[in-house]
């Protein structure tokens, strides 16, 4: 099986716009709201939503931040390789505010509820909502939901889904691949 193309830049654009305007529908001004991409994934696309925000929807004091959750994981002892911690940066109180964790691919659940957990160290938020570009909705090994979907996916579990960004990659695209075997 070979590489397929799930969203191509275009695309990409247009479910940006749409999960904006989702975002502001619900938030309205953002005054109660702060944003928080996932490290190091979900800043990417945190990043692409604060700028359409502020830049093209005149949300003007929306706050941003970044966290990471690499020590919380479940599985950060199991791994053969040592994991490389990313900075968190949230300069800002969570407390009775309403949260939006923002990440690129749900997959099975695992860093959303590692992010609900390191989030406690900020303050204790007043509600808490999800927001990813891709949900793989057979994936799942907890009982986790987005609230704000760009694309659902029906991929086994020996895909893997690859989504490349202007910043890093020099274009955005998300692709659906097969996972390399073994003997490969």
């Amino acid at each position: 099986m070979s590489r397929k193309t799930l969203l191509t830049s275009k695309e990409i654009e247009i479910i940006l716009h749409r999960l904006a305007c989702q975002l502001i529908e619900n938030h309205n001004d953002f005054s109660n709201t702060v944003l928080i991409g996932l490290q190091p994934r979900g800043t990417y696309l945190a990043n692409r939503l604060a700028k359409l925000l502020r830049d093209e929807y005149n949300i003007k004091d929306l706050q941003l931040g970044f966290l990471d959750i690499t020590f919380y994981r479940d599985d950060f002892r199991r791994r053969q390789e040592p994991l490389e911690a990313t900075s968190t940066q949230i300069d800002f109180l969570i407390e009775d505010k309403k949260v939006v964790i923002i990440d690129d691919v749900l997959y099975s659940g695992r860093s959303v509820r590692s992010a609900l957990t390191a989030l406690q160290s900020y303050g204790r938020p007043d509600n808490i909502e999800l927001l990813v570009l891709i949900d793989r909705r057979f994936s799942r090994h907890l009982p986790i939901q987005p609230n704000y979907r760009g694309r659902q996916v029906d991929a086994i579990n020996e895909e893997k889904v690859v989504v490349c960004w202007q910043e890093t990659h020099k274009e955005d695209i998300i692709y659906l691949e097969p996972k390399p075997s073994k003997l490969d």
